[in-house]
């Protein structure tokens, strides 16, 4: 599966509405992306804490949780993009592919839970994880129908262990940090293996001998590209279900 990191960069700011289309334009079969919450609960998508770069290069001086919706809604990245709203992605991507959800920050469980159930009739086409295997925990308790999964930089000793302590089903491994060993070991326990962040051949040749089920790429454009000459790479997204 090829999965876009944050969207196409080099054609829009990242975890933009452009990039998210560009991505998907370009072959990805999934994008990837991170949520914030505001101070009244709305989630939008963007990678860091505070709101940046801007427009005018300069970081947000207060973080997501810190400013209402309406005063982020004002808000431009570069070239005068907006920052969306995960309801926006949702809603723009309209199931031409499947949507990976990082939960970067504490205490949005229940308002990514009330977005995800606005979007109940796209809730195959929709997954959700994060660094934080409390956070996968508390999600998949408040809605048990999507898919969870949790981020490892690490080589643990037992990842079904803390897949199944976490609820989730999806292990996203650092691209250094997978073998053999860890993918049959993570399938052994019915779990998917998600390689981040893989920009290389090198590392899509060493993946794919892997069998690991998706990578993650800041260079969806060029992997899809890649995989196209390679019939013998087994698809398993379709463009409107999260398998």
């Amino acid at each position: 599966m090829a999965i876009s990191h944050r969207g196409l960069r080099h054609a829009a700011p990242e975890n933009s509405i452009p990039a998210f289309t560009a991505a998907i334009e370009a072959g990805a079969e999934a994008i990837e992306l991170d949520v914030h919450g505001s101070a009244d609960g709305i989630l939008f998508v963007h990678h860091d804490a505070n709101p940046a770069p801007l427009e005018n290069g300069e970081p947000g001086p207060l973080a997501f949780a810190d400013l209402t919706s309406a005063e982020i809604s004002v808000m431009r990245l570069a070239g005068g993009v907006a920052i969306p709203t995960l309801d926006e992605v949702v809603e723009a991507v309209d199931g031409r592919a499947g949507i990976f959800i990082e939960v970067k920050a504490a205490q949005i469980e229940e308002a990514t839970a009330r977005c995800l159930k606005r979007h109940i009739g796209r809730i195959d086409e929709l997954a959700v994880h994060s660094f934080d295997h409390r956070i996968v925990r508390r999600l998949a308790g408040l809605l048990p129908s999507v898919r969870t999964g949790i981020l490892q930089v690490s080589y643990l000793v037992d990842s079904c262990a803390a897949m199944r302590l976490a609820g989730a089903s999806d292990l996203w491994q650092q691209v250094d940090f997978i073998d053999a060993a860890l993918v049959s070991g993570v399938h052994a326990c019915s779990g998917r293996v998600v390689a981040w962040t893989a920009n290389t051949e090198a590392q899509w040749e060493r993946l794919e001998a892997l069998n690991v089920d998706a990578i993650c790429t800041d260079h969806v454009d060029a992997y899809a590209r890649w995989a196209a000459e390679r019939p013998d790479i087994h698809k398993t997204l379709t463009r409107t279900t999260v398998p």
